[in-house]
């Protein structure tokens, strides 16, 4: 029997697009292990000077550039009284980066929820546009934003009143100060993220049929009842996974939140409104200064941090991967 031609062309297309998929995959993994090759080397001095220390440390400091002589450590050099200690800077990167999931999850899974359920279709258009246009606008205009309206609020007016009537509470009496620390932050990334996970969260209830939530709707069921009971546990997955994108932006965001952060180094926080840094933006910060140390052992130590935020980056994907498996056999099992 000779096979059809078209059978042939569908043959050979389905092996071309298999093909470039895996070549894809292969790339993408290929990029990212010579991405942390790169830095696992490049940092390895640092490595070996710092050693356990860089992960309990609190004091970051590149040491005397204008002295002479230098420190050793496991074979490595640096100027004199250099300490790299990265746990401010993950305390920071690990706070904020919580603090919007807290805030961000909840506002977004109903903002998605109104998209598609409650706004009227004649304006759908207009608030799919709006929420999409909002997850593209570039960073460092949020951070200005933040720097001209957020900071001032929160220092005259948010600051205030959380002293006068919410000091009790741990963690948020104390004063406001400048109004740039880990509460700016938070709120610089809920707003950063927040579309990102709306437009995800939207585009996964639309991909599910309408029969989970008619059939909730025709037993007796409130909207309510039919979103939170039918509609979302159909859709874990889906919003895991957004979930997972916007902590990921939230993780390594840079210039918006080095712009209302504070930049503290060497001290923690002790409420929501006093400086904090997160790794992402210390490295910017402190890049110049790395520059000037004649060993490089502070420019190898930025790069150290790096080396952290990628696998604290890594470990938040891998856990939500083996989440995402667990759902997916537990629906499965259903």
């Amino acid at each position: 029997m000779i096979a059809k031609p078209w059978r042939i062309q569908r043959v050979g297309a389905q092996a071309v697009l298999r093909t470039v998929t895996i070549t894809m995959a292969a790339v993408s993994f290929a990029v990212i292990f010579l991405m942390l090759a790169f830095l696992v080397i490049y940092a390895y001095p640092a490595i070996r000077f710092n050693g356990l220390g860089f992960l309990t440390g609190t004091i970051w400091n590149i040491g005397n550039q204008y002295g002479s002589g230098s420190v050793s450590h496991n074979g490595y050099a640096a100027m004199p009284g250099a300490q790299f200690g990265a746990l401010v800077f993950i305390y920071g990167t690990l706070m904020t980066s919580g603090l919007t999931m807290v805030f961000a999850v909840p506002f977004a899974i109903l903002v998605a929820l109104a998209l598609v359920y409650r706004v009227h279709p004649a304006l759908k258009p207009l608030a799919n546009a709006l929420v999409e246009l909002m997850s593209g606008i570039p960073s460092v205009v949020y951070g200005l934003w933040g720097m001209i309206v957020l900071v001032p609020w929160i220092s005259n007016s948010v600051g205030p009143f959380a002293e006068a009537h919410l000091g009790f509470i741990p963690f948020v009496g104390g004063g406001a100060g400048s109004g740039d620390g880990l509460l700016a932050a938070t709120f610089i990334l809920v707003l950063m993220v927040t579309p990102i996970m709306v437009a995800t969260i939207r585009d996964v209830i639309q991909s599910q049929s309408e029969t989970i939530f008619e059939a909730s709707m025709a037993l007796g069921s409130t909207t309510w009842q039919a979103v939170t009971r039918g509609v979302l546990p159909s859709v874990r997955a889906g919003i895991l996974g957004s979930l997972l994108i916007a902590f990921g932006r939230a993780l390594g965001e840079t210039m918006a939140v080095l712009m209302v952060c504070g930049g503290a180094i060497n001290i923690f926080p002790h409420n929501l409104f006093q400086p904090v840094n997160t790794i992402a933006a210390v490295i910017v910060s402190q890049l110049e200064s790395a520059l000037t140390d004649s060993s490089g052992m502070a420019q190898r130590s930025l790069a150290e941090l790096a080396v952290v935020l990628f696998v604290i980056t890594l470990s938040v994907n891998v856990v939500a991967r083996t989440v995402l498996r667990g759902t997916d056999r537990d629906g499965n099992r259903a």
